[in-house]
């Protein structure tokens, strides 16, 4: 998950209501305003609110395992579907797809991963606000609302109190994950070293990506976009929050359905933004992909895997599936958890 960006204007406004000022542009403030640039994938549905809304209501899974399901996609992942995984473990190679917690903070880390050692040097402590640009971690299924529902309908009420979630809370995957994982390397696909930040990745790259690499996403998969974003932060340093990360855009989310993923994840968080013209009413613009997959599909994310390693290892094997494990803090109520997914070949 991210929070919600504010522009330029909208921000220099905002101080100065804040300190009482009114601001009023001049008419040689709007002539001179460069023209807004249309966002990525413009002539892509969903373009606007109505589109998103009439996208949300086509590909929900809501009521798909009866109408007290709490565990949404994951029902994707059966007793075949484990045996199968597991026969891809070949070589016996592992391969952690989370990265370092980071402690310190920077543009795209504003909360660090705090680790005090206690006394006597014997123990410790950790604490740490998870969701965001910077930590790998799972989201939970009631991580995300649309118009005020999570996915299988639950109203905020019924599925959030003070004290976590008391639907579709991450304690519902204690028993772990065991499945197919498979990579799509969009860099690799186009002969770049990593994507620019808001990348948007369409159906055809995937598509393209599948035809390369001899693989094809189905029922059950959980699918890794590679975007090279740790590679181009070695390189480059941190990007700030205002440059969004590349990512899936919102017009992937009917091939998510159709192919029955199980689980999605990346290096960054998944939402190409700006991409959508989108109102505030339960559409919330900064994760729009994030709430078509959570609220609308069930299928939980991993935000932020570190899938340099990943990425090298099924280059030099040549081998873009896997056997993928995880399993996420047993927190009763909780929004998702830390995570450390493991890919073994």
């Amino acid at each position: 998950m991210r929070p919600t960006h504010w522009g330029i204007a909208t921000f220099v406004a905002a101080l100065a209501i804040s300190a009482g000022l009114t601001v009023t542009p001049t008419a040689g403030d709007l002539q001179n305003q460069t023209p807004a640039a249309p966002p990525a994938g413009a002539g892509r549905a969903p373009r606007n609110a109505a589109e998103y809304d009439e996208m949300f209501n086509k590909i929900k899974n809501w009521g798909r395992w009866g109408p007290a399901d709490q565990r949404g996609a994951a029902n994707l992942i059966t007793d075949a579907k484990r045996k199968q995984a597991a026969a891809l473990v070949k070589s016996g190679t592992s391969v952690s797809l989370s990265h370092d917690y980071l402690k310190d903070k920077s543009a795209d880390n504003p909360l660090p991963f705090e680790h005090v050692m206690n006394r006597g040097l014997q123990s410790d402590t950790y604490r740490v606000s998870y969701h965001g640009y910077a930590h790998s971690h799972m989201d939970g299924l009631c991580h995300m609302l649309y118009q005020d529902k999570t996915y299988n309908g639950y109203t905020r009420a019924e599925a959030l109190t003070d004290s976590g979630c008391v639907k579709l809370g991450i304690e519902n995957l204690k028993n772990g994950v065991i499945t197919r994982g498979i990579l799509i390397d969009i860099p690799r696909l186009k002969g770049v070293p990593y994507l620019e930040p808001s990348t948007p990745v369409y159906i055809e790259d995937i598509e393209a990506w599948e035809r390369k690499a001899g693989v094809k996403v189905g029922p059950g998969d959980a699918v890794f976009l590679y975007t090279g974003r740790w590679a181009r932060r070695e390189k480059l340093g941190a990007w700030e929050l205002q440059k969004n990360s590349a990512g899936f855009h919102s017009s992937v989310a009917p091939w998510v359905k159709a192919r029955d993923v199980a689980f999605i994840g990346s290096d960054a968080v998944l939402d190409v933004y700006p991409e959508l013209v989108l109102d505030t009413n339960g559409r919330d613009q900064a994760n729009a992909f994030h709430i078509l997959m959570i609220a609308a599909l069930g299928v939980d994310i991993f935000d932020n895997l570190d899938l340099e390693a990943l990425a090298h290892t099924a280059a030099r094997m040549n081998r873009w599936e896997f056997m993928l494990t995880v399993a996420p803090l047993a927190v009763t109520g909780g929004t998702g958890s830390p995570a450390n997914p493991i890919a073994t070949f």
